[in-house]
């Protein structure tokens, strides 16, 4: 289980919640209502204050480095830090590259060249590959096709299927709210609070 309690951080007061092992839960809210800020919290990218806790262990207990494995965030834009694919991936082999759409000769890409979908794409198998028990999803799908968009919803379903692994998934569909969600939170000036995923 992933619990939450009493975080806080510049533009958020408060924040509690859980997430059970396999769940999928859609956070929604209006633009600037926080929700990068959070993800960013959750992953101990900045600074804030509260508890948060993978099954027990709390995050203030072990490396900010193993913290991020552990509970991995796929930010709306995505690092790319060398000139090819596959130097991003510490072991080519274990991603699931057909399952979005892409051959193996796709370690050979050159970043500069990749579209903003396949960028999106590729850096959520990037995420898959560490086996991550928390999945921090911020927009995964903003900048793709309905066909590809099916496809990075196939996906994590079947990651969290046989790895038990829970997911945070923010979205503004609420078509999409309504395909993958088990729970939906909102995030607006009121704080946080769930609604009908329906």
């Amino acid at each position: 289980m992933f619990q939450v309690s009493k975080l806080s951080r510049q533009g958020l007061s408060g924040i509690s919640f859980s997430l059970e092992d396999s769940e999928r839960v859609c956070l929604s809210g209006p633009s600037g209502s926080g929700k990068t800020l959070l993800l960013r919290a959750l992953a101990d990218l900045d600074p804030n204050t509260g508890r948060v806790a993978l099954d027990g262990v709390e995050r203030n207990t072990m490396p900010a480095t193993d913290w991020r494995r552990q509970v991995a965030l796929l930010p709306a834009d995505s690092r790319w830090w060398a000139a090819t694919v596959g130097e991003h991936f510490e072991d080519a082999r274990s991603p699931q590259f057909p399952a979005l759409g892409f051959e193996p000769d796709v370690l050979g890409w050159e970043v500069e060249r990749l579209s903003s979908g396949e960028r999106q794409r590729l850096a959520l198998l990037r995420v898959l590959a560490n086996q991550p028990r928390v999945l921090l999803l911020d927009e995964p799908t903003a900048n793709l096709d309905p066909d590809n968009i099916s496809c990075v919803e196939r996906l994590v379903a079947d990651y969290q299927s046989h790895s038990k692994a829970a997911c945070l998934w923010v979205t503004h569909s609420r078509d999409q709210v309504r395909r993958v969600a088990d729970r939906l939170l909102v995030l607006d000036d009121q704080g946080l609070h769930e609604e009908s995923p329906a």
